[in-house]
């Protein structure tokens, strides 16, 4: 199969990016399923309903999110109603929707998109990410039902991502890395044939501070003194992710850095 996967959504900016780029993607280079990261696609804070549709009628398969997965209050009730939206896994028991889900891919293929929150260095203390992947591992085992697995690993460090990455080597199709939307350069194929990169960066506007218009971060970082709220800035963005493809035994054949538009250097497949 050949799948795209892009990174963190990042206001109205990394939306138009995704509804300029993606359809014509999708054609290019005869793509077979495509996730999208949105947790910050709403003014940068996690995703509304409107904007969720916004991004699945631009050819995403699936969409997942993040620790702000629920800072827009409407996705409460949306995640509900729309299968496609995936919340992380070890988010809270209480939270509504599902952090993993078997897909449709075109052909007839099944994919199996999960998603977890790392532990370090985040601001809300959340449960292991590990045995929460364990747990889909088991009952969907890779070359199973499923014959793709994508891991969303959605946290600071690149040391747990790095070791994450390696944890699922053999399990999974790929291990993306995503939250700090500043792209890595470490795209891999691990041992066992798991497709890796440590973060897939941001849909968004590479001119800003992590996709926030600049003056404020600066500010802050100079002075230490907040004065306004953060948001988003609005330039050209860049489509930011990564591209693999697999054969028939789950296993990652090939995995192409992916940038579109915007200010970063253009690759692909």
């Amino acid at each position: 199969m050949k799948i795209l996967f892009l990174g963190d959504v990042m206001g109205r900016s990394g939306r138009q990016a995704i509804t300029d780029h993606l359809p014509r993607l999708r054609d290019q280079w005869d793509l077979d399923f495509v996730v999208v990261n949105g947790e910050n696609a709403t003014s940068g804070m996690g995703l509304s309903g409107a904007h969720a549709r916004a991004l699945l009628e631009a050819g995403a398969d699936c969409v997942t999110l993040g620790d702000h997965a629920f800072d827009q209050k409407d996705m409460l009730q949306f995640i509900e109603t729309e299968p496609r939206i995936l919340r992380p896994l070890n988010f809270s028991k209480a939270a509504p929707g599902k952090g993993a889900r078997l897909f449709k891919a075109r052909g007839g293929k099944t994919v199996l998109v999960t998603q977890a929150l790392g532990q370090v260095f985040m601001k809300r203390p959340f449960d292991d990410p590990f045995s929460a992947l364990e747990a889909v591992f088991r009952t969907h085992p890779l070359g199973g039902e499923a014959d793709a697995i994508v891991v969303d690993f959605h946290c600071e460090a690149t040391s747990e991502k790095m070791a994450m990455g390696h944890w699922c080597d053999g399990r999974a199709s790929l291990m993306v890395g995503t939250h700090t939307h500043v792209p890595t350069g470490d795209a891999m194929i691990l041992p066992k044939g798991c497709a890796y990169l440590t973060d897939a960066g941001m849909c968004g506007d590479y001119h800003s501070v992590i996709g926030m218009q600049r003056d404020e971060p600066l500010r802050r970082f100079i002075t230490g003194m907040p004065k306004e709220r953060f948001a988003p800035a609005l330039g050209p963005a860049t489509l930011s992710g990564v591209y693999f493809e697999t054969d028939e035994r789950g296993h990652a054949t090939r995995i192409e850095m992916v940038r579109q538009g915007g200010a970063l250097q253009t690759c692909g497949p």
